[in-house]
């Protein structure tokens, strides 16, 4: 099975004698003993890498909808993201305000920042665009978007936004689930993907995903 790996860097050695390493905890730096000779090494942790591999699809028909839920999904996650970092910036802030008039004044400040910023451009997207947005909302948060707009607004406002949002067939409550909904985990090999291609700028799910676990059961569903 395929693992997630911290690569080390390492100089080149070119003596072929016994290599054995040490720590200096004086200098917290890494040594080798070459031959009798301490060697400083210096050590670089880089970012997590995953082996992704190549696609192998089994009609063209399965291509096609890969490759558009590939474009939706590039196309949506920006917001998501954008939601989880003022989230955060309004969870760091709020924390720091002890009077509920100065909290229920800066929540008010964020929502009209996010609505006038973004509210003509999520207008324009599609039915199903819009339920990839409300996933992608969940994994980046945690919240499904009825909670996040029932802890901004308040529930009478999350029910009416939730029953007018399925007059076109999205749910709010709608979780990300990559470990139960085919198309779930479609969309998280595409943010993989395009996280190490350097397509999007990654930004780490609200809860734990095991991609090669979750990859190695679907594989299996479809063996069968």
């Amino acid at each position: 099975m395929n693992k997630l790996f911290y690569i080390l860097f390492l100089f080149p050695v070119l003596s072929l004698g016994q290599i054995e390493p040490v720590v200096q905890d004086s200098t917290a730096v890494e040594y080798y003993i070459i031959d009798g000779d301490s060697v400083a090494v210096p050590v670089i942790q880089l970012r997590e890498v995953y082996l992704m591999g190549k696609h192998r699809f089994a009609s063209k028909e399965e291509r096609v909808r890969y490759l558009i839920l590939k474009r939706k999904t590039l196309k949506v996650y920006p917001y998501a993201k954008l939601a989880a970092e003022r989230l955060t910036e309004l969870n760091a802030r709020l924390a720091t305000l002890e009077e509920k008039s100065e909290r229920r004044q800066y929540t008010k400040i964020i929502q009209r920042y996010v609505e006038e910023e973004f509210t003509a451009e999520l207008k324009k997207l599609t039915r199903t665009e819009g339920q990839i947005l409300v996933k992608l909302m969940h994994r980046q948060t945690g919240m499904t978007t009825f909670e996040l707009i029932k802890d901004l607004r308040s529930g009478w406002k999350a029910f009416w936004m939730n029953n007018t949002a399925k007059l076109f067939d999205i749910s709010l409550k709608k979780e990300f689930d990559p470990t139960n909904v085919a198309e779930d985990f479609m969309i998280e090999d595409i943010l993989l993907r395009a996280f190490q291609d350097g397509r999007l700028h990654r930004q780490n799910p609200a809860f734990p995903i095991d991609y090669y676990a979750i990859k190695d059961k679907w594989a299996a569903k479809s063996d069968n």
